[in-house]
């Protein structure tokens, strides 16, 4: 087994609270444990896919500052681009592997902690893999959508600050007596809708998991004014389509986004009864930014030392994983073959929403 003595760390895909918190617990754990070097890779695989590299040098003392209850990254992130088709200004396509591996040897690099959702995990692995480094993952996205873990860095964040958005909305919709309608991030998966609504006090979740039908929507609402309460919270999953199945989207600079779902909900709700008077609170980034939540700087904190303990030991293409209370790896091929982790109808959280009485679909 090579020695190992120069690692490399870096986050890729869309940013959340909690990254630098990992960060710098890799690079504590690499230094005071292991004494290697570490490099600090900018603006995720950019940094060592094209020239001049871009990088610094990590020290502990980077930590002096508080970079770690700080949001974002420090060291930058990418989330969009295909680095195995890369548009070339002729119009052609170029597989960037090999230039990524130039980058991981020009710098020394022994091994590579990346810090990135299942899909990035993905790609990052596959041109480790082409470039024959060693690689451990780190899961991290706000869905909490990865699978085999029960925590994802970010995810927890995301969750607190939907939960201050639904306290907030309680106030001012029960001044107005409607309804507030709070649209959250997610994609595919109704983690952060769920767990937030049942914490938030809702009344509607819908999420893309479970279908839902306007009609169940209208009769919680009219269940809530009868029981003495002229006001309500519906909360509402972007990656939810229309009771017929269509999605609903909004077009961006860089492409067609998920988006729009609590606009139409609000609509068709106020065309049944006026009286709901519905306004919609969009989310968006907010979700990712600011202060990581403790559990968030806990669970960042256990990955970053797990992930060099296990490039330590060897090990290559893993991922660390929070299961049962314990922290340990899996191999990403397993994560992949399972896809995204989505929220089980028949699981604990669903049956908590509809034991509190809330309407969550069909």
């Amino acid at each position: 087994m090579p020695q190992i003595k120069r690692i490399g760390v870096l986050t890729s895909g869309g940013d959340c609270a909690g990254l630098n918190a990992v960060i710098r617990a890799v690079v504590h754990r690499a230094i005071w444990t292991y004494g290697w070097e570490v490099y600090g890779i900018l603006d995720g695989t950019d940094g060592l896919t094209f020239r001049p590299l871009r990088y610094r040098k990590m020290s502990i003392a980077d930590f002096h500052t508080p970079y770690a209850r700080l949001g974002g990254t420090m060291l930058g992130t990418i989330n969009k681009g295909n680095p195995f088709a890369f548009p070339m200004p002729d119009g052609t396509t170029k597989d960037l592997t090999e230039d990524f591996g130039e980058g991981c040897r020009e710098l020394g690099l022994d091994a590579l902690a990346v810090i990135g959702g299942d899909g990035s995990m993905s790609i990052v692995s596959r041109l480790c893999r082409g470039a024959g480094i060693t690689m451990v993952g780190i899961p991290k996205t706000i869905d909490n959508d990865t699978p085999i873990t029960e925590h994802s860095v970010g995810f927890s964040t995301a969750r607190d600050v939907c939960v201050e958005a639904l306290d907030r909305l309680d106030s001012t919709a029960s001044s107005h007596h409607r309804v507030m309608i709070c649209e959250v991030m997610g994609r595919d998966a109704g983690h952060v809708a769920l767990h937030s609504a049942i914490a938030g006090g809702a009344d509607v979740c819908l999420i893309p998991e479970i279908p839902y039908t306007l009609e169940g929507v209208v009769r919680k609402l009219h269940l809530v004014r009868e029981q003495g309460r002229d006001h309500g919270l519906v909360v509402v999953a972007e990656g939810v389509k229309t009771p017929d199945g269509q999605n609903i989207s909004v077009a961006q600079v860089d492409g067609v986004r998920y988006g729009g779902i609590g606009q139409y909900m609000s609509a068709r709700l106020n065309e049944i009864d006026p009286r709901f008077s519905t306004r919609v609170t969009v989310l968006g980034h907010v979700q990712r930014g600011g202060v990581p939540a403790a559990h968030d700087r806990l669970a960042a904190s256990c990955f970053g030392v797990h992930a060099v303990d296990v490039l330590a030991q060897g090990k290559t293409d893993r991922m660390v994983v929070w299961k049962s209370g314990s922290i340990t790896d899996v191999g990403l091929d397993e994560v992949a073959a399972i896809g995204t982790a989505k929220v089980d109808p028949n699981g604990m959280i669903v049956k908590t929403a509809r034991g509190l009485g809330m309407y969550v679909g069909e």
